[in-house]
């Protein structure tokens, strides 16, 4: 009889493991590291769009400006990152909504590794493939995080920085 307890109330412990399990990956598609996305967001939010940046000084660096006009927002959700391009950036307010600034390697100096592992590095990146024209915003909604994909982004022209600030007189 013992040995019958025994059996059932491990079969039952390993079915609840499995249950939590369960519960935890409740926000993947069914794939490794995939998010799962937000179809019809609380928020509304108007033409989002990213503008690539060059630094008129050699060294200077370059990269892209996002910008995301919040239109709507009674939820009261916080923005927290943007995704795009292979890069990850924290998104500030701005006066018109929200704007993330991603740099990139062209006209940079040589980056200095402070770490000799390379996956310090990791989690600067969304774990699904992005078009070029796609961006992910991340944002906490009811203690929450919650990602939304944002289709299609509109690119502005090239902004080049000048060497020096003009004089303003």
């Amino acid at each position: 009889m013992k040995i019958k307890s025994l059996i059932i109330f491990l079969f039952s412990a390993v079915f609840i493991t499995f249950g939590f399990l369960q519960c935890s990956s409740s926000k993947t598609n069914g794939q490794q590291g995939m998010v799962e996305l937000e179809k019809k967001p609380s928020f509304v939010l108007g033409d989002v769009f990213f503008q690539k940046w060059i630094a008129g000084v050699q060294g200077g660096g370059s990269g892209y400006h996002l910008y995301v006009p919040v239109k709507e927002n009674k939820k009261h959700v916080v923005f927290d990152s943007a995704f795009f391009r292979g890069l990850k950036a924290k998104l500030d307010q701005g006066k018109m909504g929200y704007i993330a600034s991603f740099k990139t390697n062209l006209n940079s100096k040589p980056d200095i590794s402070m770490s000799s592992n390379p996956l310090d590095e990791y989690g600067n990146i969304f774990p699904q493939e992005l078009k070029l024209n796609e961006c992910v915003l991340s944002y906490i909604e009811k203690n929450q995080v919650k990602y939304y994909k944002v289709i299609p982004l509109i690119e502005k022209q090239t902004e080049y920085y000048p060497i020096t600030p003009p004089n303003e007189d």
